[in-house]
């Protein structure tokens, strides 16, 4: 598969997927590790109200990320932006980093 250009072996796949979602504004991808195998679930349109507690973490985990790979920092703004939430509903995206800290997914600037 490498031979003919469907897959690569660099390890910037994730990176990849998750910067394509991102800025196609669909829900983070939910990676699963099996066996030996590691698989990518992309999951279709969907607004903020019809995200579980479990898929806000993980984009708001998977944005950190992209963020910090990226040189910049993760801030309610950015997560708003990236999850499409009006500037006033602040409080909800304050709330999706807290669970994600609480999670220990990700960590305080320092």
């Amino acid at each position: 598969m490498r031979r003919a250009s469907i897959c690569e072996e660099r390890g910037s796949g994730i990176d990849r997927v998750i910067s394509t979602v991102g800025s196609t504004n669909l829900p983070a991808p939910d990676f699963r590790v099996i066996e030996h195998s590691t698989v990518a679930v992309l999951l279709g349109p969907r607004s903020f109200a019809g995200m579980d507690r479990q898929d806000r973490i993980r984009a708001c985990y998977q944005h950190a990320c992209l963020c910090y790979v990226s040189g910049k920092r993760m801030t309610n703004a950015t997560l708003r932006r990236r999850l499409e939430i009006k500037a006033s509903n602040y409080p909800m995206v304050s709330r999706i980093i807290h669970d994600a800290l609480d999670c220990k997914l990700i960590k305080p600037y320092a």
